[in-house]
């Protein structure tokens, strides 16, 4: 229920969603969908997203896609465990949209947008 909620928010954002039920699936849909950006329940059935994030991580087809983890923990060390698995950041359940939405824009943003402006030239 609240992977479907988030996914029709996320929508009515412009983002299109493609979802797993289980760790599995979402190393597979990983692999066969190369999207943008994953964000990785960690309380996921059989695989759990912390392994299914390892996974992701360890294929070179996949690497470089940024991964959000998803969790109810909201201990530093699960922030810590989720960053070791490979994920780039970190979110609580349940999801603050505005919280999240800020999360994944720095993570698709293009490198080249981080990069600051020239400074000025100097005076004549």
């Amino acid at each position: 229920m609240n992977r479907d909620m988030l996914s029709r928010r996320l929508e009515k954002r412009g983002h299109a969603v493609i979802s797993a039920i289980d760790g599995a699936g979402g190393i597979a849909r990983a692999r066969a969908e190369s999207p943008d950006i994953i964000l990785m329940d960690m309380s996921l059935p059989g695989i759990d997203g912390w392994e299914a994030s390892r996974q992701i991580k360890a294929d070179p087809a996949t690497a470089a896609i940024p991964i959000i983890a998803l969790t109810a923990h909201a201990m530093a060390s699960d922030r810590e465990k989720a960053l070791k698995a490979g994920c780039n950041d970190y979110d609580t359940k349940p999801v603050e949209l505005l919280r999240l939405l800020g999360k994944i824009e720095r993570l698709l943003r293009p490198a080249s947008s981080a990069v600051p402006p020239p400074s000025p030239a100097p005076p004549p």
